[in-house]
């Protein structure tokens, strides 16, 4: 149940909830622990009252002292030092008659002997004893002793008769705790004694936990609520806004959100915020990229779609067989043309798939160069006459960082390009050099009419082609694979005329690896 509520809830709510829900468990414990500590420490006070109820029976038994009320009191001036630590200490008698209690004696000084043989004597000698004591009114009206003598009624009748009882009071300024115990003289009970102590440090330890307590736990909700804070205002919220953004995104809506403000910080977020960004432009690059491509060819098949109409309504009607066979050749050439298109049009798109899982490593150009130089020569060389030659300007490697078999296609295309604009028995050079940056170049350099245009570069642009005497036979998309690809290398392509002969001059100069 916890865990789908947790779902259903936001960071923040759910950071909230979870430190409530501990906060609760450790409040229960707390509270546990001081409901536990007041009965710990009065037990502890209660423990002292029976060790002193215990020797002081012992005592009474040792010197035979009778439990009446001239006897107790004798005793309790003889030995007030006993009990000078406790408020007050009381004698009753088997019928719960008051015999002795500490707040009735005189203060004499020498009542506070440290020495158990002049206790002794004292109360074994009656006269000295007379001499230092002074008989004093015992207050039966006092509310205390009342309710005391109440308890001593109810605790001569419980089951717990004769075992140590302790009871608290709780009055406005004052906590005081009291045990009970009888007094047995040869199996029999002969009264009880009752010790009451201010038991004030109970409750100001009690209080001063609570108020530690307190106090805790206001510093740990007040720390919660500004690191909650926090969290919301410098995590959440910029979350919440990165949602927002990619959801207008992905909805197409033409208000955007601003994230540069994400993209300026310096952690994890910024990098987040940068790298999503990023994402969005590579995203929107490749859409319109592809809605372009697929507008271009659509545009450049209604070409041919139209020839192959008009050819198919007329070829009907046309009997003299030179006119026909002119128009299966239209047909023929319509279909190669469509057919050449959708073709490459289905390669980049194969090619773009596949570049996305393919990995850039250092590789050494001319090996790579020198297989395709030799894969060419075999088939050109004896089919047109057509020699390529591969040479560099000397230095031992030519790294680069780049996908092997995307370098075999750009400089197989260009050579594609080159043979397309060479004449039989020609000659196309390969060369690799090195630049003072140590950026690798390579060229092309073929022996066809070079480049009319003014502007080399729109030779790049998809469908492209100045061939009127080969119209048709080429997609215009070769070069367009080339740039394509020379890009995702972070190279740079140029198409030059050369100048030491007629021909063309294609260049690319690769970065540092």
């Amino acid at each position: 149940m916890l865990n789908n509520l947790l779902k259903n809830l936001s960071i923040l709510k759910k950071f909230l909830l979870i430190n409530l829900i501990f906060f609760s468990i450790i409040g229960l414990f707390t509270f546990l622990y001081i409901k536990n500590v007041q009965p710990n420490l009065i037990k502890n006070k209660s423990s002292n009252h029976i060790k002193i109820i215990n020797n002081t029976i012992d005592n009474l038994e040792r010197l035979e002292i009778k439990f009446n009320e001239n006897d107790i009191r004798k005793f309790l001036f003889s030995t007030r030092f006993i009990f000078q630590s406790l408020d007050r200490v009381i004698f009753f008698n088997n019928e719960l008659d008051l015999i002795g209690d500490t707040d009735t004696l005189d203060l004499d000084p020498r009542s506070f002997s440290s020495r158990l043989d002049i206790i002794e004597l004292e109360i074994l000698n009656d006269e000295k004893t007379k001499d230092i004591t002074e008989k004093k009114n015992i207050n039966m009206g006092n509310d205390n002793l009342v309710s005391l003598k109440d308890i001593l009624f109810n605790y001569v009748g419980s089951k717990n008769f004769g075992i140590p009882f302790t009871f608290t009071q709780q009055e406005f300024n004052n906590f005081k705790l009291t045990t009970i115990k009888s007094v047995f003289r040869n199996d029999k009970n002969i009264g009880y004694i009752a010790i009451t102590e201010n038991a004030n440090d109970i409750r100001a330890a009690i209080d001063e936990r609570k108020t530690f307590v307190i106090r805790t736990a206001f510093a740990v909700g007040i720390v919660i609520l500004i690191f909650s804070f926090v969290l919301n205002r410098y995590f959440l919220k910029p979350i919440q806004n990165l949602v927002n953004y990619t959801n207008k995104i992905k909805n197409k809506e033409h208000k955007k959100i601003n994230i540069d403000n994400l993209k300026i910080r310096n952690d994890e977020l910024g990098l987040l915020s940068k790298s999503l960004d990023d994402m969005t432009l590579e995203l929107q690059k490749r859409i319109s990229h592809a809605e372009t491509f697929s507008t271009d060819l659509v545009h450049e098949i209604r070409n041919p779609l139209a020839s192959l109409k008009s050819a198919s309504e007329i070829i009907g009607d046309i009997k003299d067989s030179d006119e026909r066979l002119k128009l299966i050749n239209i047909l023929n050439h319509d279909v190669q043309r469509i057919e050449r298109l959708i073709t490459d049009y289905s390669q980049i798109l194969k090619d773009e798939v596949a570049l996305s899982k393919e990995k850039f490593r250092k590789i050494d150009l001319v090996p790579i160069v020198q297989s395709v130089v030799d894969d060419y020569n075999n088939l050109y060389q004896t089919k047109r006459g057509i020699k390529i030659t591969f040479s560099n300007d000397g230095n031992k490697s030519y790294l680069i960082n780049g996908i092997e078999n995307r370098i075999e296609q750009i400089v197989a295309n260009l050579l594609d390009n080159g043979i397309s604009f060479s004449d039989d028995d020609k000659k196309i050079e390969v060369k690799i050099s090195k630049n003072l940056k140590n950026q690798v170049i390579m060229n092309i350099l073929d022996e066809g009419p070079g480049f009319k245009e003014r502007d080399t570069s729109k030779i790049f642009k998809r469908f492209y082609s100045n061939r009127p005497d080969k119209f048709g036979q080429h997609s215009g998309l070769g070069l367009n694979i080339v740039k394509n690809l020379t890009d995702l290398h972070n190279a740079s392509i140029s198409a030059l005329n050369r100048v030491d002969r007629a021909g063309a001059n294609l260049e690319i100069i690769f970065p540092k690896a």
